[in-house]
């Protein structure tokens, strides 16, 4: 009998992949240059109406090609069988595995600190390691226990920050005083080159609104409930973030928290005195737990579509009793643990945010091309504010990845290195005649 993720499990994947650390370290860099609340409030909603812009036009995709693999699917149909591989492969290896990594590492990072204080680096990566593994484990199963691993995890997540978020306005001994009225100058740094960037750094940490359209096949009405599971994850996010922020800004002075990465722990200082460091320790090692789990369950389904059209990648499509594919799962979980030993992650995942920007835009693009290409097709659902909303995201992401091209040309041409080595293996199993 064929199993299925709930609604429920589809939106905590998609909430889990958002909320990491981002939310926690990128405001102390935005306030070297934006000192006002109503800008940097402003960035934070910008970036979240440009996630549920993305959300809802992905939405019309998945409800009219409702098959797993994410961008792999919508690229592939609309563009080219080719435009599919280099996105499926980009994704898997470089959208969830590298993160993978990282955030085990973060995990282990601050758990061996709050427990053991300052450790080896060789005794972070096995900690790292044994994480990924139990993870993995778990979510090869069935999807049952899968779910529910991934619904609970994603509960205490939203749980801690809402209760982290109610201690910062209600017990702070010092509260700062804040003004959400724009300021004089505001329009000049609304119109910069530095607000330009913050954004880009506010999107990297919306991304993650896609995941569950990693998985629609393995929903049991996929057309229906996809784009309010897309919907309303993001949104959820978008308001736990503004939330989060409002918090940082109301329990510290800007001084302190000007050109700084901790800011949870400087922000639980503030909250909860000496023990702040333990608190924001413990919260984020929560966190991070059900950030990798959604992983491990979304990205793998990119390599079971790809194993599905290629005779030689077969294998990645096999899947379980419970519909999951176990093969595509240990082989990215493998990936992740050998970035984790190898650390090589800390060079991919540079690359990461401008690459998979780029292929959110493609498919964002798509579905004007999809209009026009299969007028005929059903669409279960289309995207409300149709052109605009789909062109507001289009509009945003293009100028980010071109402000991150100019200022960081290396990492675009390492993008496009990605990009050509994408190519490579295509042709590769082209020629071979390995496609299906």
């Amino acid at each position: 009998m064929r199993t299925y993720y709930s609604k429920k499990a589809a939106t905590s994947i998609i909430i889990a992949n958002m909320i990491g650390t981002g939310v926690f370290t990128s405001i102390g860099f935005q306030l070297l240059d934006i000192q006002s609340i109503f800008l940097l409030l402003l960035l934070w909603a910008i970036g979240g109406i440009a996630a549920l812009c993305g959300a809802a036009t992905y939405a019309e995709l998945g409800a009219a090609l409702p098959r797993s693999g994410g961008e792999y699917n919508f690229l592939g149909r609309i563009y080219h069988p080719l435009a599919g591989f280099i996105s499926g492969w980009i994704s898997t290896i470089i959208g969830f595995a590298a993160p993978i990594a990282a955030v085990a590492l973060a995990f282990s990072d601050y758990s061996t600190a709050i427990i053991f204080g300052s450790q080896p680096i060789w005794i972070k990566k096995i900690i790292a390691c044994l994480l990924v593994i139990t993870i993995t484990l778990i979510h090869v199963k069935n999807k049952d226990i899968s779910s529910k691993f991934q619904i609970a995890f994603t509960s205490i997540k939203i749980l801690l920050i809402i209760s982290f978020c109610f201690c910062a306005f209600t017990i702070t001994p010092e509260p700062q005083s804040i003004s959400f009225l724009p300021q004089k100058g505001d329009l000049s740094i609304f119109t910069s080159t530095a607000f330009g960037i913050s954004l880009i750094y506010v999107s990297y940490a919306y991304t993650g609104w896609n995941a569950a359209v990693y998985i629609t096949s393995e929903l049991e009405r996929p057309q229906k409930e996809l784009p309010k599971i897309l919907i309303s994850g993001t949104a959820i996010v978008m308001a736990l973030y503004l939330l989060l922020n409002l918090a940082f800004l109301y329990t510290s002075p800007i001084a302190e928290l000007e050109g700084k990465i901790e800011i949870g722990y400087i922000t639980a200082t503030n909250i909860f005195g000496e023990n702040g460091a333990v608190v924001v320790g413990m919260m984020l090692c929560l966190l991070l737990v059900s950030t990798i789990s959604a992983m491990i369950i979304a990205g793998p389904r990119a390599l079971q579509a790809i194993g599905e059209d290629f005779n030689s990648l077969g294998f990645l499509s096999r899947v379980n009793n419970s519909d999951i594919p176990k093969n595509a799962i240990f082989f990215q979980s493998i990936v992740a643990l050998i970035y984790i030993l190898t650390s090589s992650f800390e060079t991919i995942i540079i690359f990461a945010g401008m690459i998979l920007a780029l292929n959110s835009f493609l498919a964002i693009l798509g579905v004007f091309i999809l209009r026009k290409k299969e007028p005929d097709l059903n669409r279960p659902y289309r995207t409300f504010g149709y052109p605009f909303v789909p062109a507001f995201y289009l509009i945003i992401t293009f100028t980010m990845i071109v402000m991150a091209a100019i200022n960081e040309p290396l990492n675009a041409l390492g993008s496009a290195a990605i990009i050509v080595v994408g190519v490579f293996f295509y042709k590769y199993f082209e020629s071979s005649n390995n496609i299906k």
